[in-house]
């Protein structure tokens, strides 16, 4: 990627987003960095500002706003600031059963990890498409290439959403100098498992299952450079993606059902 371009990371406060704000920095790219927490944000765009020398703005908002994504490009715009690269990382997760939450819980979920990352692209893609150079990284999962399983019941959902969203935009985007990627990363070492309150079941998971969250940030740049449209990260959970791909549904659910009874977060409840 060259130099002096302007990227837009969301959920950037933490994890993968932090992540791949700090290796587009170090690559030379001006950031737009938004997530909710803006003492988080006002802390790493410093630190970039002053070690890698560009240019880091902090917009906290909360994309389960409905307004959110159309107030942060109307604010860009304003500002002429276009955007270049475009990280649709925030997300996150939902525990227990689908009605042991209200509807309000799985609509601001819905919001944040599917109408928020197609709204942002929806309203930046014409301008990247009219200069001719665009890079669009939609951080999926491996759970959207394998059967999804009881709790957590709207994530493989929202994921494999974001992989076939991915695929059809870089189609369409063919030949303009718009290039599309998912990003499906597997197990990734985060605050993610803190706060849906999965640490302790999932620190179970062997090491080899495990990847470093700047690895995750290198490898998804490298693929969306490389035109991939679909890149799921680390040979173990390309593995695991083969193999769900061989299997008959119906044994691959019995297998993610006996997986989950073993990592499930809280008993079952009503």
């Amino acid at each position: 990627m060259a130099s002096n371009r302007r990227a837009l990371v969301t959920g950037a406060s933490a994890g993968i987003g932090e992540a791949f704000a700090r290796e587009l920095a170090r690559r030379g790219h001006d950031l737009v960095l938004t997530a909710r927490r803006a003492d988080r944000l006002e802390a790493l765009a410093k630190e970039l500002r002053e070690r890698h020398a560009i240019e880091a703005i902090v917009a906290p908002l909360d994309l389960g706003r409905a307004d959110g994504p159309e107030a942060l490009v109307a604010a860009l715009e304003a500002q002429g600031l276009s955007i270049d690269v475009l990280v649709n990382n925030a997300g996150y997760g939902v525990p227990g059963y689908f009605e042991d939450q209200p509807w309000s819980t799985h609509a601001a979920f819905i919001q944040v990890l599917m109408t928020a990352p197609s709204e942002l692209v929806y309203r930046l893609l014409p301008a990247m498409k009219a200069r001719g150079y665009g890079r669009i990284l939609n951080i999926a999962s491996l759970a959207g290439h394998v059967p999804g399983s009881a709790g957590h019941t709207l994530y493989a959902a929202s994921k494999a959403y974001l992989i076939k969203f991915s695929q059809s935009l870089a189609l369409e985007c063919a030949g303009t100098g718009v290039h599309v990627t998912a990003v499906c990363p597997g197990f990734t070492r985060s605050e993610f498992h803190d706060v849906t309150g999965s640490r302790e079941l999932v620190s179970k998971m062997p090491d080899f299952m495990w990847m470093d969250a700047p690895t995750v940030a290198r490898q998804g740049l490298e693929a969306v450079e490389a035109g991939k449209a679909v890149y799921v990260n680390g040979r173990v959970n390309n593995a695991i993606k083969g193999l769900f791909r061989l299997l008959p549904d119906a044994l691959a659910l019995r297998m993610v059902a006996r997986q989950g009874r073993r990592f499930r977060t809280g008993p079952r409840q009503g």
